[in-house]
């Protein structure tokens, strides 16, 4: 099984992320997603800058796949997802059904992102006719889930699972990250840079609900699959979600759980979606 990095889904400064790549060259990680998924108005890093990296980490030995943005709201981010369909250089994920589109009529091998929100073999092998060579189950679907659709699945078509970070539960046009500071979106002062892993919503009980991040809504609690990954069939990809701190940490349990050792991190778990249950839960499983 392989292990990839997700596309950052936080808005960290340039050399942060910089350095953050950097040290990705170095983990034992074989694919990358790079580029901004979120929110079009995070530019650190401008395109060519995503380019340099993808070829930085491709000459480390990884493959690279420039991810697009799973919200298209303006004419600039239409083009500015043309743009990265034309690379020339890499594969691209789709996150929206508008990137399907254009890749499917430049007839480009591409990844079906989790955001496609695939729940069933017919949507898949639509897909995959459509040029898919890859596909990411959506978090929130189950092991049940994911069996039923294997069951139907083009055998060519690779099956990446999201086994560790925040889960990214929703997007919407507004930035709630914003109107946290009584901001409009469009003078946002990107205060999301601000919150290298999101900003924690608590309950009135002073619970761990829910984390913001610009137009996204994730999960609290990381969301956890090392220990189920060893034993699920058919899944050829573990997916692990960037984080500010701690990420060699992360990408070396995974290798150990793959190799059917124990994990040993720490940290306020989840992996209810998994198992059918509500995705805030945490069912034991075996080491």
């Amino acid at each position: 099984m392989k292990i990839s990095l997700g596309p950052n889904l936080f808005y960290w400064p340039k050399q942060t992320t910089l350095d953050f790549y950097a040290a990705v060259a170095q983990m034992p990680v074989d694919i990358v997603y790079l580029g901004e998924t979120v929110c079009s108005r995070r530019h650190e890093l401008r395109a060519e800058d995503w380019l340099d990296v993808a070829r930085q980490l491709a000459d480390a030995g990884k493959e690279v796949v420039l991810a697009s943005q799973a919200l298209i709201e303006s004419e600039s981010d239409l083009k500015a997802l043309r743009r990265l369909v034309d690379n020339g250089e890499f594969r691209v994920e789709a996150n929206e059904m508008g990137a399907v589109r254009l890749l499917a009529e430049k007839k480009l091998p591409w990844v079906a992102g989790m955001s496609l929100n695939v729940f069933n073999g017919h949507t898949l092998n639509l897909l995959a006719q459509m040029g898919a060579t890859r596909w990411v189950m959506p978090p929130e679907a189950s092991r049940e889930t994911l069996a039923g659709i294997l069951a139907d699945k083009p055998a060519a078509l690779e099956t990446e699972v999201f086994a560790y970070g925040r889960l990214p539960l929703a997007w919407s046009a507004r930035c709630f990250t914003a109107r946290r500071f009584n901001l409009q979106k469009d003078t946002c002062e990107f205060k999301c840079i601000d919150f290298p892993d999101g900003m924690l919503l608590k309950t009135r009980e002073h619970q761990d609900f829910l984390v913001i991040n610009g137009i996204q809504t994730m999960s609290a609690k990381t969301y956890n699959l090392l220990r189920e990954m060893p034993q699920a069939a058919g899944v050829e990809v573990l997916r692990l979600s960037p984080q500010a701190q701690g990420m060699a940490e992360v990408v070396a349990a995974a290798r150990r759980a793959l190799a059917g050792a124990s994990t040993d991190l720490a940290g306020d778990y989840c992996n209810g979606f998994w198992h059918g249950q509500p995705g805030l839960e945490l069912v034991e499983t075996a080491s």
